[in-house]
Parts: C-alpha cells; structure tokens; sequence
C-alpha cells in the first residue's frame, strides 16, 4: 500500500474506533502493557515520551512512574484518540503535552526525553524504520525505547480477522502486520536505527472476552478495521460476524472465548 495511504487509513481508522477501545481493549493487552513497562524500568522525574498512545492506557502509568517532577508527552495520528487522553488527563489531573503527531516525523528536538514508549503500535506505522529512527532522535544520551508488537501470525489466534474483512473490502487492513512480530525482525530493526544494547523478549497471553458481542466489538469496532467495517452493509456484517466467531470457535468456553496471543518487546538505548 502506498504509505501515504496508509497514514490516511490509520488515522480514520483510529477515529472510528477510539470510542470503542477501552471498552474491549483495556483488560486484555494488560500483558503487553506491563511487559512494556517491566522493559522500561521508568524512574521518578524522568521525560517520557508515549507513541501511537491512544486513550492513554500506558501514558497514565508512565505519569504514576515518573511522578509530578517528569515530563510526559504522549501522541497518536488520530485526532479522537488524543482527545480521548486529553479529556481523561483532565479529569485524572495528569499534567502532559497531548498531541495528534505522526510517528514517523516527531515535532520535538533531539535528545528530548529519557524514555519513548511504545505499545502495539508500530504495526500500524507507514514506515517502521522512519518511526524508530525518530525514536532514537529524540532520546538523550543512554536514554531507552520500548516498543511492543504483537507477535506471529501463527501464534494469534484472533488473525482471521484481516483475511474476513480484505475479502469484503479489498487492499486497506494492515497488510504487513505481522511482520515485526515475527522472528528477530523488530529486534533487527532496532539496530538498524541506531540502538544499542538491543534485547528483545516474547510473550504467550490469552486475549479473554467474556462473550461473543465482546469478541466481535473488539475485532470489528475497537480495532484496526473499523474503517473497513464501517463501510459494511448489513448483511456484509452479519457475514463477517459469523465468519470470525466459526474461526474463533476453538478457543470458546462457555460464552467466553479464550484467543492464544503473542507480543514481542524489544528495548534498546541510545548510546
């Protein structure tokens, strides 16, 4: 897909889900979330970037890590889900500079935060390696990244969901998402952008929805493919539907549905 299209697409995209994303999102990439933040080892006062940061999920425990004397600054390319962690910040009292920002091109000068945070959002990124690469900018001397992904494609059970809906709407899902995820290649691609002290470590996690409106509001709502989704007529939708719980059927227990899944984090320091 030509990367400028790309961009347009997560960025609607993201729109049409952040009202939905905590609601099918929150619990179930807490693992992800807290091998993030266990990568990240966060201190008091320190100036923390969060990218691709969405409702905030990981951007309000980097503010309790780092305390009233740091810094958080926190982005995304869709302008819903910035005001999404704008109004909870808010509300919290959570100091921090929200912004709608492009990964790739990050408005901030060199050498501007101690840590840059982020999780499962590199799969969405145009051109990882431009993302990475602004990552490693903007950190000081012997500051770190953390980025998490998700991980193989064979070892997500959930990953029917592109396939079902690229037979509807052809071209516009994430065609590479998997690829980070699978092998060293995030790894690699750290090292690539400069990093030092690259390490990389993978986790199998259960992604739990307690029904099956849950499982399909969180792949067709609160997801990456809400855009494509919403384009559905009825009976495109009710195909989809049926389709995705027939490729999740194994993993259900009573009515809740138990989906294996894999993240990948990689941390590396700016030498």
């Amino acid at each position: 897909m030509d990367p400028r299209l790309q961009r347009r697409v997560q960025r609607y995209g993201w729109n049409k889900a952040a009202r939905h994303y905590e609601r099918f999102w929150a619990e179930q990439l807490r693992p992800a979330q807290d091998l993030l933040m266990q990568f990240a080892a966060l201190g008091r006062n320190e100036r923390v970037l969060d990218l691709a940061c969405g409702t905030g999920l990981v951007s309000f425990r980097a503010a309790d890590a780092i305390g009233p004397g740091g810094a958080l600054a926190a982005t995304d390319i869709s302008e819903d889900m910035v005001a999404a962690i704008s109004a909870d910040a808010a509300a919290r009292g959570v100091a921090g500079d929200f912004r709608r920002m492009d990964a790739e091109v990050l408005d901030f000068p060199d050498g501007s935060f101690d840590a840059v945070l982020c999780a499962l959002g590199l799969m969405y990124v145009a051109e990882p390696a431009n993302a990475l690469r602004e990552m490693h900018r903007v950190l000081a001397p012997a500051g770190r990244a953390v980025a998490v992904v998700w991980g193989a494609r064979k070892n997500c059970g959930w990953a029917e969901i592109f396939p079902i809906v690229e037979r509807r709407i052809v071209g516009e899902v994430c065609p590479l998402f998997f690829m980070l995820g699978t092998g060293d290649a995030l790894a690699q691609e750290f090292a690539r952008a400069g990093f030092s002290s690259v390490r990389a470590s993978r986790l199998e996690a259960s992604v739990t929805f307690p029904s099956a409106d849950d499982a399909i509001g969180a792949a067709f709502l609160g997801g990456p493919v809400a855009l494509a989704y919403s384009r559905f007529d009825e009976a495109d939708r009710a195909g989809a539907h049926q389709e995705y719980l027939d490729s999740i059927a194994a993993y259900r227990d009573g009515n809740a549905y138990h989906v294996p899944g894999e993240f990948v984090a990689v941390a590396g320091s700016r030498s």
